[in-house]
């Protein structure tokens, strides 16, 4: 059975238990967990906008339901998912930026965190521009802010990017008279829809892997300071109860790999091609045609 909730941003950890579930399927009508687990859900928590979290967090939901475990996702902003894990409301989470990008989170509950290590190793923050922007790079952003409405699109307030963004680049490249707009990562690529189809300049916060490379017509911004950092990892993080309480799932996820060009696919399938968010069965068929790559996951 694969559950799905969603968070609010800023809801309590302690209130969560209340929310009402948005969405519940499952692969089969054994509700029993797999042989070998706790008798109960892994708690998989999903960051709010965060592209390529979700596509793992589905795509091991499949493979979970397939292997016999009960799924749970949640939705949740940044800070409560860290918080949830270190308290153990969540057993794991697939979407933590290693040095930098959520380093302030790892330092705050380490003590309390397993973290299983990186699955992908070529993240990295971005600001992106329009591909004919007249522009090339950060340094060239401030005598050209007019060019842009003098605002920068950003996503959630609470992600490590709009945080490195407003305390490291906007000072770093005198950007302070621009609007670093607080919004969320769908907001934002509506925002860069919408300057695409008017044929306008637009600049936005934004990250490697996305399927938005290949969707719009965009370039990253040259970051001659390099204040956005260097290539991160993207770890898997884990509550310090989940390898006991369920040690073969715990083993799987320590050795997960997946290289960008698998990655970008199955977000392009999912969140380009498709549209909707219904992604079962969209997984599936991603599961199907990678079949060999998947299988390779679990044994």
């Amino acid at each position: 059975m694969t559950k799905r909730k969603h968070l609010a941003s800023g809801i309590a950890l302690a209130g969560a238990a209340a929310l009402v579930l948005t969405g519940c399927s499952s692969t089969d009508g054994d509700a029993d967990a797999a042989e070998g687990g706790a008798d109960r859900a892994i708690e998989l928590a999903v960051f709010n906008g965060w592209d390529e979290g979700i596509a793992a967090s589905y795509l091991w939901e499949a493979i979970l339901a397939d292997k016999g475990y009960d799924v749970e996702l949640t939705y949740a902003d940044v800070a409560p998912v860290y918080a949830g894990l270190a308290g153990g409301d969540f057993d794991l989470v697939l979407d933590t930026w290693l040095p930098i990008t959520h380093a302030d989170y790892m330092e705050q509950y380490g003590d309390d965190l397993d973290d299983l290590g990186a699955w992908n190793d070529e993240a990295a923050l971005t600001i992106a521009v329009n591909e004919d922007a007249p522009i090339d790079s950060l340094d060239e952003l401030a005598d050209n802010a007019d060019l842009f409405g003098d605002e920068i699109v950003g996503i959630e307030p609470g992600s490590g990017l709009m945080r490195i963004t407003a305390d490291e680049v906007v000072p770093g490249y005198g950007l302070e008279d621009m609007n670093l707009i607080e919004a969320s990562t769908p907001a934002m690529l509506a925002e860069l829809q919408s300057a695409t189809d008017a044929g306008e300049n637009i600049v936005v916060t934004l990250w490697r892997p996305h399927w938005a490379y290949s969707a719009f017509p965009i370039k990253d911004l040259e970051d001659p300071q390099g204040l956005l950092g260097d290539a991160e990892g993207i770890h898997s993080v884990a509550s310090t109860s989940f390898g006991e309480d369920f040690p073969e799932v715990h083993e799987w996820i320590s050795d997960f790999e997946m290289p960008s060009d698998l990655l970008y696919s199955l977000e392009d399938a999912m969140f380009n091609e498709y549209d909707g968010d219904d992604y079962g069965p969209i997984v599936e068929q991603w599961i199907a045609d990678n079949q060999e790559y998947v299988d390779g996951l679990t044994s």
